[in-house]
């Protein structure tokens, strides 16, 4: 009989790095705007400056880092075996690459699709703010750790638990950026 309590705190857990790596952008972007000030047909900008290579990377690899803590902590207590996140050190730093880099592409696609919508920079985009990160951290971890995707969120459980717990994570960490000054608006 499956532990349906313990499939959420892992779900949860082993996604804090796709969680960290968005706000952990906003402290290291503003530099170098991925679109690099162009616009697309409709001629509104394609990302606009809120999405930056600094942040990108920046995030990414702090997301990176953030989960290779995490492993060595599951590793030497014993909470979670290594395998957590792979087997073998290259096999969790794959893991951990697709799922920060795919969630910080799913913000960027976020905000393109924002911008066609005519949704500023900044502007309420509800679940275009919050969901895409973890759709496209999904497949990305489909595509580069299919292994990890299918045990912790192949299962309904894993993928309701990190959908359902984003909205408000997402806007408690938004209105704490809000607070120490790092966002312009608290959503």
């Amino acid at each position: 009989m499956p532990n349906i309590a313990l499939d959420i705190l892992y779900a949860f857990i082993l996604f804090i790095p796709g969680f960290v790596a968005n706000p952990l952008a906003v402290v290291t972007g503003g530099h170098f705007p991925m679109d690099f000030g162009r616009k697309f047909f409709d001629g509104r900008r394609i990302f606009g400056d809120g999405k930056t290579w600094s942040g990108y990377f920046g995030g990414s690899l702090l997301g990176i880092l953030a989960g290779s803590v995490l492993a060595l902590i599951f590793h030497f207590s014993g909470f979670i075996a290594l395998n957590g996140f792979g087997g073998s050190v290259r096999e969790v730093l794959v893991t951990l690459a697709a799922m920060s880099f795919g969630s910080l592409t799913g913000d960027v696609a976020g905000s393109f699709v924002k911008r066609r919508i005519n949704i500023p920079r900044g502007g309420k985009g509800s679940l275009l703010d919050m969901w895409p990160f973890v759709l496209v951290s999904f497949l990305f971890l489909y595509l580069f750790s299919r292994t990890f995707f299918m045990e912790y969120y192949g299962n309904i459980i894993g993928a309701l638990t990190i959908l359902l717990v984003t909205p408000p994570l997402h806007r408690a960490v938004n209105i704490i950026g809000f607070k120490m000054k790092k966002k312009d608006v608290p959503w």
